[in-house]
């Protein structure tokens, strides 16, 4: 994977292959597809997160993949909905999880109404676009609510990763040259992201980076061997080792960051 920074938008450029719909069916084409599901019942990040903001209420995962959060959603007392633009797994969602609101569609234009949601869970999902997240924006502000929530993750500019643009680490992104046409993500400046959803009338609330471990593995070259070792185990005090260690790490090397936003007008 090609990776570039982009001075102008303070943001990384990966360029592989475009994260169009048939890209995400083979994605999440995964073995035991209804045991991956059931894994996420009690998702702590989801259900913590939206139970410091929401009790109840209805809300909405744009980009639901395998639809595993809204199934914790669900199964922890909310009105859960999930859409994706993946055909084949929306499909294949709703023959496992047929008692799970899980359509196809498209989060830049939802088939909803106006103020119909609560809260509205956005997991790594408006990287994805060459043109932009500002039609997915739009369509957020549109269907959450006056003092309903947005909860949004996106890999974003690290302190790590802002070091190593400053000291020009990265290949210059050149449109000319680099086709957008075959974007993966772009890696965003939580700043700017932060002041787009405040011209859409949301406030910040909340802010955590997270996943240390990945950041600092995917960043620092010479560390990948051993940390992509340690990162793919999953046995028991390992494991916990690790979790400890990403949660340290997050705070200098965070891959993703999470923001909840109010809607306040």
């Amino acid at each position: 994977m090609a990776q570039y920074y982009d001075k102008a938008n303070n943001r990384l450029v990966y360029i592989e292959k475009k994260a169009a719909p048939a890209f995400w069916d083979d994605h999440w084409n995964v073995e035991n597809f209804k045991k991956a599901v059931e894994a996420q019942k009690n998702n702590s990040l989801i259900i913590n997160t939206t139970r410091m903001f929401l009790q109840n209420g209805k809300i909405l995962e744009g980009g639901c993949g395998i639809g595993g959060k809204v199934y914790s959603l669900h199964y922890n007392g909310y009105s859960a909905f999930g859409v994706d633009f993946a055909k084949s797994t929306v499909k294949r969602v709703n023959k496992y999880f047929p008692e799970l609101n899980i359509s196809e569609g498209d989060v830049r234009n939802l088939e909803f109404d106006d103020e119909f949601f609560d809260g509205y869970w956005s997991l790594g999902v408006i990287e994805h676009f060459a043109e932009g997240y500002e039609a997915v924006l739009k369509e957020m502000a549109r269907v959450v609510k006056k003092g309903g929530y947005v909860f949004l993750t996106f890999p974003y500019m690290s302190p790590l990763r802002r070091l190593k643009a400053q000291l020009g680490l990265y290949k210059s992104f050149k449109e000319d040259i680099c086709n957008l046409k075959d974007l993966y993500q772009f890696v965003l400046d939580k700043i700017i992201v932060k002041n787009d959803f405040k011209k859409h009338g949301f406030i910040l609330r909340y802010m955590k980076p997270w996943d240390g471990l990945k950041g600092l593995k995917d960043e620092i070259s010479i560390l990948k061997p051993v940390l992509q070792r340690l990162y793919d185990c999953k046995k028991g005090i390992i494991s916990f080792f690790k979790s400890v260690l990403s949660e340290i790490l997050a705070f200098f090397a965070g891959h993703m960051i999470l923001m909840v936003l109010e809607k306040v007008q």
